[in-house]
């Protein structure tokens, strides 16, 4: 079941994702375990999907049934010759749905509308500081599920250890090879799946 553009689910829903039974979801429902709200003048129970992703990791239920479908990445960098060359090489050698952003301003569309897997992210954009962005994407309710992959050639080892804190799930130093940038995005969604 993909869940790329709902943000409520229905019982029957969550069962599925969870691998059980519709009762099993309104018993964690009715006992105030798993979040949500009635419909009202019914008693049909739905759950918002970042309530849901809380609960599954609370826990320990694997979380590979929230998303499926291809991976979704979202490349931004504000150098145009950096984001064609990462969207046209991870086009053809991965099987990811691959989406660029030239300013940090058009990251935080992106975001909002894909809801991607994951964001490589250049830290050093000309309207926005990368851990700008970071944080907008660690304090939206809809990009629970996204993972942040920093990249930079001008930050130290200490600099770039210290990206952890600031929401990063990981960082690539420029310049790097393909191969480092899907390790990456395996690294990180596999964090997710």
């Amino acid at each position: 079941m993909s869940l790329d553009n709902k943000d409520v689910l229905t019982t029957g829903e969550v069962a599925k994702i969870c691998n059980v039974a519709p009762r099993t979801v309104s018993k964690w429902f009715d006992s105030g375990q798993l979040a949500g709200y009635r419909i009202p003048g019914s008693k049909d129970r739905r759950i918002p999907v970042n309530e849901l992703v809380k609960f599954m990791k609370k826990h320990n239920i694997p979380l590979d049934g929230v998303t499926s479908g291809r991976t979704r990445v979202l490349v931004v960098d504000d150098e145009q010759e950096v984001v064609d060359v990462l969207t046209k090489v991870l086009g053809e050698q991965t099987s990811y749905e691959v989406h660029s952003a030239t300013s940090g301003f058009q990251a935080g569309m992106e975001c909002e509308r894909l809801r991607p897997h994951g964001v490589l992210l250049d830290l050093h954009l000309d309207d926005m500081d990368g851990r700008e962005i970071a944080a907008f994407i660690q304090s939206s309710e809809h990009l629970t599920m996204t993972r942040i992959i920093g990249m930079s050639g001008k930050l130290t080892d200490g600099q770039a250890m210290g990206l952890r804190s600031a929401g990063f799930d990981s960082f690539l130093r420029k310049p790097f090879q393909v191969r480092q940038v899907v390790e990456a995005i395996e690294q990180a969604s596999s964090l997710v799946h």
